[in-house]
């Protein structure tokens, strides 16, 4: 057996053994409960009827999240992700929007206990960011954020505007399974066309005086991707080589998909004109995912990362329409 394909298979099994001992450990914690209940019923013991309520409460709960995951059962959805976050048109505004976005997925991923680096950010000239990719690790972190794919709408009166008119703003997020090593993808070196440039924080100021960030752009596909976090050039090169075989595997991934909706029906790009959720700050407070109608008026909870209702309602839309 090839390393690689060893290693993805030891990957495989360490996943499906800590499955099976979670589901092992909460049926152990359930054949308890029932002989605690017993007790209950024989004794009639209130502190030992409180103990069991709670600690049932618990398990009901654990067992949602469990079945939940279920669902995730996508070949890539267990993998980590990378996230990247793209400002729309409209300058300053949709540029603030975007690092809006950037700051409500770290939160999320905080959240979640998920460990987040930052590939590469491209700042805005006055405020926010016009681009920024992120690899979010930990389990099942591509299959919930892939939820996120699409446009996102925002709607508030604008701090940047004198007169304080209401503006809209939009911003494109893109999520991609992390592919791993043993994945076969194939780019040819001739397809690449690589460019060097210095380095620069918001405003244009240089950080750099070496030109150590790198541009890649994949001729056949038109893919463009970008680092320039790292000190050195290598390493700027080896993070963008990452993103774009990332991206190659997105792209299979939504041809996969296009077959499907052959069959399945109609198939709606995660593109441009395609908004899937609304944030509205002023005249109202309300996020709405347009997908499934899941809404809240806590847009401030929201965006401070609170998405889970909106992730969830989204999967299982899925699962339902399936």
């Amino acid at each position: 057996m090839e390393p690689e394909s060893a290693q993805s298979t030891m990957r495989r099994l360490t996943r499906l053994k800590e499955q099976i001992g979670t589901w092992s450990d909460l049926a152990q914690e359930v054949s308890e409960l029932l002989e605690l209940a017993e007790l209950v019923g024989a004794e009639a013991d209130e502190t030992l009827s409180r103990e069991v309520e709670s600690r049932t409460e618990e398990v009901a709960q654990r067992v949602d999240g469990l079945e939940f995951e279920l669902i995730l059962s996508g070949d890539y959805d267990a993998k980590n992700a990378i996230l990247s976050v793209h400002a729309g048109a409209g300058g300053t505004e949709s540029q603030d929007w975007a690092e809006m976005l950037l700051r409500m997925y770290l939160r999320w991923a905080e959240a979640h206990r998920y460990k987040v680096s930052v590939l590469d950010s491209s700042p805005g000239e006055e405020a926010g960011i016009k681009s920024a990719t992120l690899e979010i690790t930990g389990s099942h972190a591509y299959g919930y954020l892939k939820a996120e794919k699409g446009v996102h709408r925002l709607v508030r009166l604008s701090p940047f505007d004198a007169a304080h008119r209401r503006h809209t703003s939009f911003a494109l997020v893109e999520v991609m399974p992390e592919p791993d090593e043993d994945v076969e993808i194939v780019i040819n070196p001739d397809d690449l066309r690589i460019d060097t440039f210095r380095a620069s924080s918001a405003g244009g100021q240089n950080v750099q005086k070496t030109s150590t960030a790198v541009r890649i752009t994949h001729l056949s596909t038109g893919i463009v991707v970008s680092c320039q976090n790292e000190r050195s050039q290598i390493q700027n090169k080896d993070t963008a080589m990452k993103i774009l075989r990332a991206r190659l595997m997105e792209l299979e991934l939504q041809r996969k998909e296009e077959e499907q909706s052959k069959i399945k029906g109609e198939h709606i790009a995660a593109g441009w004109g395609n908004q899937i959720r609304s944030y509205v700050l002023h005249p109202y407070n309300m996020v709405k995912d347009h997908r499934t109608g899941q809404e809240t008026s806590n847009t401030s909870a929201v965006l401070d990362g609170d998405i889970d209702a909106f992730i969830q309602s989204y999967l299982k839309s899925t699962v339902s329409g399936q």
